[in-house]
């Protein structure tokens, strides 16, 4: 699931429930697409994050190119999308490139 040393998890259609919807923690998600521009813009920051919230929470892609069915899941009609889930449900939602306190902020209030 992870590559090297990176934090962050890659999850898709057969691993989603597993890794983010039965996670003890919340789950940062990011929805993406290797064409996507902002998409790529953001990804650092997704890194950095996976980082800092190591063992308080995680934060996962979702290339939603090779995995439809999450993507229609949940709606994604624009991308990037980066939803947190805690406990199974969507607790925040953020679409579209958007600075690093804007997702960290996201991330603490759904850690209370």
């Amino acid at each position: 699931m992870n590559q090297s040393t990176s934090k962050l998890l890659h999850v898709g259609d057969s691993d989603f429930d597993i890794a983010v919807l039965n996670s003890p923690e919340p789950v940062m998600v990011d929805f993406w697409a290797e064409w996507c521009g902002p998409c790529k813009a953001i990804a650092p920051t997704m890194e950095a994050l996976a980082t800092e919230y190591a063992g308080r929470a995680r934060v996962a892609k979702v290339d939603i190119d090779s995995n439809q069915q999450i993507a229609m899941k949940f709606g994604i009609r624009s991308i990037p999308t980066v939803m947190v889930f805690h406990k199974g449900q969507v607790v925040d939602t953020i679409i579209g490139a958007r600075p690093k306190g804007d997702y960290s902020g996201s991330l603490d209030r759904a850690l209370g």
